[in-house]
């Protein structure tokens, strides 16, 4: 479900950004389940750096961000990294709804399996196959994050910070587009960082 098919337009600024370089990247395995995720495989050094030369090179940016970012590790460090070089002056909030898509059984096998994930969705949007978290069951949580916040506040430049699927998938729902064409919308590179308009 796509709660955004219904606003025609956006009371708040909205950018997102994928998390830097994580060990699961650097080791080529899928952690999606929060109990891998939450506490474990954070970012490289290298990520820390893409985290920091994004956001510095980002003139979106400024102190008055508000922030909100998954709470796994991978994110939550790229969103401090963030809020610190901005000198946000907003708390930052983390959000279980900007959490990876979960991948199922395929968790901690080699990220190969991806394309076989991705084949699924552009057949059905519901593609739950190997029990992975379908399309549209993560357009619903993360548009419901979107249109929460249209509700409580206006005026305000978001930074959504989450992971590539999710990502993948908000992008797609912006777009008003089916969830299943999600991997048509170009791929955030990690720790890229992207505005979203409604389409």
């Amino acid at each position: 479900m796509n709660h955004l098919l219904t606003l025609e337009q956006l009371a708040n600024r909205y950018l997102i950004m994928r998390h830097g370089q994580s060990l699961a990247n650097l080791q080529q395995v899928i952690v999606s389940h929060p109990q891998n995720g939450v506490d474990a495989y954070g970012l490289s050094e290298q990520g820390m750096m893409q985290v920091r030369e994004s956001v510095q090179s980002c003139p979106r940016l400024d102190s008055s961000l508000l922030i909100v970012s998954s709470d796994f590790k991978r994110t939550r460090e790229s969103a401090e990294i963030a809020r610190e070089l901005l000198g946000c002056t907003n708390s930052l909030l983390f959000d279980q709804r900007l959490r990876e898509r979960n991948f199922g059984e395929w968790e901690l096998t080699p990220d190969s399996a991806y394309p076989l994930v991705w084949a699924g969705d552009e057949i059905n949007p519901d593609n739950d196959e190997k029990g992975v978290e379908s399309p549209n069951q993560v357009m619903q949580r993360v548009t419901a994050l979107v249109c929460e916040y249209e509700e409580k506040i206006s005026g305000v430049t978001m930074l959504l910070v989450s992971h590539g699927d999710a990502l993948q998938i908000l992008q797609t729902a912006f777009s008003k587009q089916c969830a299943s064409e999600h991997r048509r919308q170009l791929p955030l590179e990690t720790a890229e960082i992207r505005e979203l308009s409604l389409g």
